[in-house]
């Protein structure tokens, strides 16, 4: 791992060094797609599916085109209606909205839990009414919502499927389970910079309900059960066969780069806690969080990220604004969104991946330590 100097700009995701260290690898997974040309829906699809399915537990994974497509696909197997309504967090990147207004339905926002920033649970139940079809939590940062209790509240009304949200938090555990394997279907992306991540967009639907994943299945391919047989609306949302090669090299040391995500979090964790003016997120006791973004609560946030900018120090804000409060969205605002509002204000992503080193994040702490002094000075 390549080490940068002092005042040498860093990297806020190295994903050169991950393609030095499995170079061989993934050199020899694309020349194999090359020499058998099966770009769409080659074997590297299905091996993909079936090592993430056993990965996570489920009976079925639908590799799609992206995180996004996932979402869009799995609300289109439960048959969203326009006027449907579906209950999520408006703390989130704007397609997880985007997919249920793209589908003439209703997203019905609900506010987070102030020291995790994932949708708060105990406040879901309220916002469910007789046009409810579906809850979508969003496992946000890596680690996942509280689904045990999304579940119970789902069951209790009808049995209304959920959908996880878990573009940021594949390989993450709750209750020893994992991601994507919690709740009706679990969605993940494949975006370069994730936990597990291609060279390009790809995404994943994990099932273990046989008809939704038929569903899912025949929807990526433009609602076809078999060739020019149309049996339902479709997309076209396969996921690329050399997108899926670069994913199955990259699981050849998965395991490995959990493992340095979580105890980087953990480092981060301990060496912020004496910091006056950085608070870091709350990692409950019954799961781990692999950290698809390190990211942590400021004051007085445009100034800190100046200053850190000036100090070579890269950092990134996920999310600046609530959905709720973006153009395109603010009529679905609704209810006491506060919690939402005040964290878009102070959240603060610092440098992660797995290839980052001990001394690169002892300078991002120094340098942030010093950068705090310097404001409150």
């Amino acid at each position: 791992m390549k080490t940068t100097g002092p005042m040498e700009p860093m990297q806020f995701t190295d994903l050169k060094a991950q393609y030095a260290a499995l170079r061989p690898g993934i050199d020899a997974r694309i020349r194999r797609v090359l020499e058998h040309g099966q770009y769409i829906l080659g074997p590297e699809v299905g091996e993909m599916e079936a090592a993430l399915a056993a990965y996570t537990g489920a009976r079925h994974c639908i590799a799609v085109a992206s995180g996004t497509e996932a979402l869009l696909i799995a609300l289109m197997a439960l048959d969203l209606q326009p006027g449907d309504e579906v209950v999520t967090t408006p703390f989130t990147f704007a397609a997880t909205a985007e997919m249920i207004v793209l589908l003439g339905a209703k997203p019905v926002f609900v506010d987070i839990e102030p020291d995790t920033c994932n949708v708060d649970a105990t406040r879901i139940e309220a916002a469910i009414t007789d046009r409810t079809r579906a809850i979508m939590p969003v496992s946000l940062y890596g680690q996942c919502a509280d689904m045990d209790a999304i579940d119970a509240i789902a069951s209790r009304h009808g049995g209304l499927p959920v959908i996880e949200d878990a573009a940021q938090s594949f390989g993450a555990t709750y209750h020893g389970r994992k991601s994507c394997n919690l709740s009706t279907f679990g969605c993940t992306s494949f975006f370069p910079s994730k936990p597990l991540g291609c060279y390009g967009d790809g995404g994943a639907i994990f099932t273990s309900d046989d008809a939704l994943a038929q569903a899912c299945r025949e929807i990526r391919v433009h609602g076809q059960s078999a060739r020019y047989t149309h049996t339902r609306v479709g997309v076209g949302g396969r996921m690329d066969t050399l997108q899926c090669a670069i994913v199955l090299a990259k699981l050849e040391r998965f395991e490995w780069e959990l493992e340095r995500r979580l105890a980087l979090g953990e480092r981060y964790r301990r060496q912020l806690a004496g910091i006056d003016g950085v608070q870091t997120l709350a990692v409950r006791p019954d799961r781990d969080c692999v950290w698809g973004q390190y990211t942590v609560l400021v004051d007085d946030r445009a100034a800190l990220q100046a200053e850190l900018k000036s100090r070579g120090i890269p950092t990134a804000v996920h999310y600046p604004r609530p959905i709720h409060r973006q153009a395109a969205y603010a009529r679905y605002a609704s209810g006491d969104l506060a919690r939402s509002e005040r964290a878009s204000e102070r959240v603060l992503s610092l440098p992660m991946s797995a290839d980052l080193t001990e001394h690169d994040q002892d300078r991002v702490v120094r340098e942030l330590a010093a950068a705090c002094a310097t404001r409150i000075a």
